[in-house]
C-alpha cells in the first residue's frame, strides 16, 4: 500500500520549503491536511497536484 500521507516535516524535505511556508500553504488550503491527535499529516495527492499545477 502506498503512503498517504506525510509528517510536515517530510513534506518540507519533499518540496525543499521552509516549516512557515508549508504551514502558510496548509492554512491556505493549497495544501490538504489532517490531524490525528497532535500530529499535523500531509495528504500525499495534494502535493502532487501541487506540483501538477506547478509544471
Amino acid at each position: 500500500m502506498e503512503q498517504l500521507t506525510i509528517s510536515v516535516n517530510e513534506t518540507m524535505l519533499a518540496l525543499g520549503l521552509g516549516r512557515t511556508t508549508v504551514n502558510a500553504m496548509i492554512a491556505d488550503k493549497r495544501l490538504e491536511s489532517v490531524k490525528l491527535g497532535r500530529r499535523r499529516l500531509v495528504k500525499v495527492k495534494s502535493i502532487l497536484r501541487l506540483i501538477d499545477d506547478k509544471a
